[in-house]
């Protein structure tokens, strides 16, 4: 679990506009602008009924596309990254915008009841079945329902033939064979309401607005994919029967397969798999969408406790349903090399002092073939909307009246340039599961997948002979259009409401605009460090295939050449004792270093000058205050290694700690609060960490009150004095060559002076508590609907300080735990929707860890979710796990590690050490046979020994407006 603080802090000082809102069930609206690189002129034989037959645009020739005769469509790549293991993607071109009046809700209800048991699969034998091959519920298997499709998802731990066509044979049972049955569905309902119960956010109610305010009287305000209560609550089995029917057949389906396969095994599997379905009545009709409306100026308010303070300036039109087409997308990329423009200076003046606003952007997007929108929206603190509005308009204004500078345009082609350089560089080792989740995101927007070499050379295409004026011409219209149609989100009411908010921004677009001064050129400051050095001491571990070199000055570095994925390298470099220097007894103001370090920039350029200086390059860097040290870490490639060392030590020797992030988090920080309030997760993210640490100020969130008392000039102090002394060592993983990392290292952090040893922790900082068990469970309150609440009990375990072998045995056992919680909470009894098992061991602490169970519940349930709890621990105490429950649990733990093994983020973690610690190194050559080696009586020892009833702590959060419980 991670650090409730940290989650807190990464809210904060990341504070931005969050111009996305997401719907129930996994429909995303993502506000970003709209950003396909441009396309040639170069035509591709069509391969009907695929997007690329329509367009100009050629298809990426390493996915075979293919239809069988029954009309479904498969696409199927090629790709060894990870090795030996592939992702499938089955779609419906079926959402909730296909539902009936009388069937809202059931597009997702279907899809539960695709997993709840088929003319050849008993109910629960589904999942076990994806289990027994390896495939954990939830992480491996899911599925999402959005406005416009229903998509499944198996990632498969490998592609043997047996996990292959079992896989298979699943998906095609789900989609022609599901049951249905009465019983089944009766008690599904429960499941679907804690869902809905879940998702009942202050997010989702503000996204039923915005549809409201963009969409009236159009289908997509009306048909949330979470649908209608008493719909989910009494619909007869005809009415799935009637959906499944009409949408769930071959020629609305496409299988996408990506993985470490052969394409024509693969496609021979297929074709044995679906060509034999049929459909079973005739095809459902196509929903009417509506018209988008004559619209004038309006402006709609929604106030809401817990959100976050916005506004958001819409224009709409109706939907640009015209074929993915070389011009289409050479107007869609100016367009947004207009709004990058635009939106970097947002970014800009966010970050700057006394800034306007929280943050700011604009976007373009079409949402769901019913409205293409230009939105520009902006964040702020309440109480300072006046302000925020004025600013953001005026700046958007300043763009459509003068337009971009020839300065801007050519930085953002550069940044444009420099990314699809690195997509051809890393092609040939792109991420399965994420190429499977690019080809279900085209084909569901009906767009052709092209490869990155094509992106490239379209890319320069499009950009070839640009002017300004072009793309002056293309980000304009975004903000015409229906509207403007103001939608104000506040968690207070605003002083004159709608009338207001409307003389406001009519006031700010009567104000005169004057062009963008021009921006000075600069130079990166930080290429000498001193005398380059050579090291005093190399050495090789050949088994991890890793150098481990120690420089004269004391610093460390750890090297592993990878060919996980091409052009990439990681980076990490640690110092200090981190927050084991603070005290556990109250909270200082250095409980807000990571809201400094990062944003802050460096000593001689602030966050947004070291990004000008640097464009073009491929770097990143962030700074971090761990449990035990201070963490510098960065993702670069070969060409830009040694610019990432020198970034990286620049923010170590002088870090810049300006004020200006520091007062945003300040400023912000109790709206966070209340966002944290308003939920049973937030209150939970918020409080529950810090009570676990028996009240470690360190882990404890700090008040509103003591955040306003916090000093700059304190975290200035802190901060340079802890990154002063201690030995640092350095992690670098990936595409690279060893003697040239030794020599950017050398250069950097090795040509530092000599570090003296890291401080002394304070006494009793080094020890952790588990707190006392509890008799009643704590009680907190969060501040939302009086339905919503959560149940959590935690048992006290043990560390993996020196040796991990019973904390991955403790893994495990939580693993076991989670099948009984999806067995007993979820599916017999439909208590809660998502209930989670978790097992935490300190690498830090000594005896420090717990194992946990958390659960969102209607609050009358509670006693009950406790009570089940309870008997599925002692349950566990009391006899072994069977041979099949124990495979089913420890299969997908095994294959999720090797499969982590294949990425060079796990080899950063587990090198991390492998100097100052080097009994770290043993302990990762262990993991898998710790893991196969679990036996059911290692599970029932551990939880004889750690799930006693005397040493549960148990906590309940209800609303502050549900009645005590007896």
């Amino acid at each position: 679990m991670r650090s409730a603080r940290r989650l807190l802090l990464v809210a904060a000082s990341g504070v931005a506009l969050a111009t996305g809102l997401t719907a129930a069930s996994g429909a995303a609206f993502a506000l970003t602008p709209a950003g396909q690189t441009a396309a040639s002129t170069a035509a591709v034989a069509p391969s009907s009924p695929w997007a690329q037959a329509a367009s100009d645009i050629p298809a990426d020739p390493a996915v075979r596309f293919g239809q069988l005769p029954n009309g479904m469509r498969y696409a199927l790549m090629h790709n060894a990254t990870p090795p030996g293991q592939a992702s499938i993607r089955l779609r419906i071109a079926a959402g909730s915008l296909m539902e009936r009046d009388d069937q809202k809700g059931l597009a997702h209800f279907m899809e539960h009841m695709a997993f709840n048991g088929t003319k050849d699969i008993p109910e629960n034998e589904m999942l076990r079945i994806l289990e027994r091959l390896g495939l954990a519920f939830g992480a491996d298997t899911n599925a999402f329902t959005s406005f416009d499709q229903t998509a499944y998802s198996l990632e498969l731990p490998n592609t043997k033939t047996e996990t292959v066509e079992t896989s298979l044979h699943v998906l095609r049972e789900m989609m022609s064979g599901a049951l249905m049955a009465q019983a089944d569905i009766d008690s599904e309902r429960g499941v679907i309401v804690g869902e809905e119960r879940t998702r009942n956010t202050p997010q989702q109610r503000v996204l039923k607005t915005q549809l409201a305010l963009l969409a009236p009287g159009q289908r997509l305000s009306q048909r949330l994919p979470i649908g209608d209560l008493d719909i989910i609550r009494t619909a007869e089995r005809q009415r799935f029967v009637d959906f499944y029917d009409a949408y769930y057949r071959p020629s609305r389906a496409t299988l996408i397969a990506v993985g470490d396969f052969d394409v024509d095994v693969m496609e021979r599997q297929v074709r044995d798999a679906f060509a034999s379905w049929t459909p079973k009545a005739p095809d459902g009709p196509e929903p009417d969408l509506g018209q988008v409306a004559v619209r004038g100026p309006e402006t709609s308010i929604i106030v809401e406790p817990g959100i976050q303070s916005s506004i958001q300036i819409n224009w709409i039109k109706a939907p640009d349903l015209s074929p993915d087409t070389v011009a289409k997308r050479t107007q869609a990329l100016r367009r947004s090399l207009g709004l990058a423009v635009l939106n970097r200076r947002l970014g800009e003046m966010a970050r700057a002092d006394n800034p306007p606003f929280l943050g700011a952007g604009a976007a373009y997007q079409s949402l769901f073939d019913s409205l293409d929108a230009g939105t520009l929206a902006v964040s702020f603190n309440p109480g300072d909307w006046k302000k925020a509005l004025t600013a953001t308009e005026q700046e958007a204004r300043r763009l459509a009246q003068y337009g971009v500078t020839a300065e801007e345009l050519e930085r953002e082609i550069t940044q444009y340039r420099t990314a699809l350089q690195n997509a051809v560089a890393t092609a040939a080792t792109r991420s399965t599961s994420a190429l499977a989740g690019g080809l279900l995101s085209d084909v569901n927007d009906n767009e052709v997948f092209n490869s990155p070499q094509e992106g490239l050379a379209l890319f320069e295409q499009g950009v070839k002979d640009l002017t300004v004026d072009q793309v002056n011409a293309a980000v304009r219209p975004v903000f015409e259009g229906q509207g403007p149609l103001v939608l104000f989100t506040s968690p207070v009411p605003v002083e004159g409401g709608e009338a207001a908010v409307t003389a406001a921004l009519q006031e700010s677009r009567q104000t005169a605009v004057a062009a963008r001064a021009a921006q000075a050129a600069l130079q990166w400051p930080y290429s000498d460090f001193g005398a380059p050095a050579v090291p005093a001491a190399r050495t090789e571990v050949a088994d991890l295939g890793a150098t481990l070199v120690r420089f004269p000055n004391g610093v460390l570095l750890n090297i592993k050449p990878t060919k996980f994925r091409d052009d990439q390298i990681l980076v990490s470099a640690s110092t200090g004792i981190g927050e084991l220097g603070l005290p556990t007894d109250r909270v200082t103001s250095m409980a807000l270093a990571d809201t400094v370090m990062g944003p802050g920039g460096t000593g001689k350029l602030s966050l947004d000058e070291l990004n000008r200086a640097l464009t073009g390059h491929v770097y990143s860097a962030s700074v971090n205050q761990g449990t035990d040290s201070y963490t510098f870490s960065g993702a670069t490639r070969p060409e830009d290694l040694q610019l990432e060392m020198q970034v990286l030590a620049a923010y170590l020797t002088d870090p810049g700690l300006r004020a200006a992030p520091f007062e945003q988090t300040k400023a912000v920080f109790p709206q966070i609060l209340a966002q944290l309030s308003a939920t049973p997760r937030g209150v939970f993210q918020r409080d529950v960490t810090g009570l676990l640490a028996s009240g470690d100020k360190r882990e404890t969130v700090p008040t509103a009150a003591e955040v306003a008392a916090m000093s700059i000039d304190d975290i200035r102090t802190g901060v340079r004095d802890a990154l002063a002394q201690g030995p640092i060592e350095i992690t670098v993983v990936g595409d690279v060559d060893v003697d040239a990392v030794i020599a950017a290292v050398g250069s950097t952090f090795g040509a530092l002076p000599a570090r003296g040893p890291a401080p002394t922790p304070a006494p009793g900082s080094a020890t952790r508590r588990f707190p006392a068990p509890t008799a009643t469970p704590v009680r907190l309150t969060h501040t939302g609907p009086a339905e919503q609440a959560l149940g959590f009990t935690a048992w006290p375990t043990t560390d993996q300080v020196g040796d991990r072998t019973t904390a991955r045995q403790l893994g495990v056992l939580s693993d076991v735990l989670q099948l009984r919680l999806n067995d007993e909470i979820r599916e017999k009894q439909g208590l809660a929707y998502s209930p989670r098992a978790a097992s935490s061991s300190s690498d830090v602490f000594p005896g420090y860890g717990y194992l946990a169970v958390t659960a969102e519940v209607p609050p009358e349930a509670l006693p009950k979710l406790f009570e089940t709890v309870d008997a599925i621990a002692a349950d566990l105490r009391d006899k072994p796990v069977g041979a099949d429950e124990l495979n089913r649990a420890r299969l997908p733990a095994v294959e999720r590690l090797r499969r982590s093994m294949a990425d060079n983020g796990y080899w950063l973690t587990q090198l991390s050490e492998a100097q100052s610690k080097p009994e770290s190194l043993e302990q990762t050559r262990r993991q898998i046979a710790v893991l196969e080696a679990v036996t059911p009586a290692d599970l029932q020892r551990l939880a004889q020994q750690y799930l006693k009833p005397s040493t549960a702590w148990r906590a309940e959060i209800v609303s502050d407006k549900a009645p005590a419980q007896p």
